[in-house]
């Protein structure tokens, strides 16, 4: 699993989007921030269960992965909204050091150990975190409030 480099890399595509708030970017959709946030929450709690035998939650896992793929498809096709598309393909990609990697890898393991599934769970988190973050970084500020 990457540590800091993906971490480095997640805070650099939030910095970016935020600073180019010229270019054109999709409006802030809290359905889509809204359904980020709920499949973080469903994505760690799966991944709780990792240290347990695969086949016990596969159907929590597929229903997931369904979830992801149709969270990212949305993504894909929200004009001006490239960067957060880019993330959900991070999240949804096997080859990665991300959810779908990981769900892999708990499949071909039949079970993980505690202390990966920890940092795993770490890593994947810090996706979907980027994804709240730039959803978030749409936002227009309110009046009385100054942009930061």
């Amino acid at each position: 699993m990457r540590g800091a480099g993906a971490k480095a890399r997640n805070w650099a595509l939030v910095a970016i989007a935020t600073l180019c708030g010229c270019a054109a970017r999709a409006p802030f959709d809290r359905e889509a921030y809204l359904e980020a946030a709920s499949l973080k929450a469903q994505a760690l709690a799966v991944m709780d269960r990792a240290t347990e035998p695969f086949a016990r939650h596969r159907e929590a896992i597929e229903q997931l992965e369904q979830s992801v793929l149709e969270a990212q498809r949305r993504a894909l096709h929200r004009p001006h909204n490239e960067e957060s598309a880019r993330q959900w393909a991070i999240l949804a990609d096997p080859e990665r050091h991300s959810l779908f990697g990981f769900l892999g890898r708990w499949k071909t393991q039949g079970q993980l150990d505690a202390e990966f599934v920890a940092e795993a769970k770490g890593l994947v988190a810090e996706g979907f975190d980027a994804i709240l973050e730039l959803e978030a970084a749409k936002r227009e500020p309110r009046a009385g409030r100054r942009a930061r």
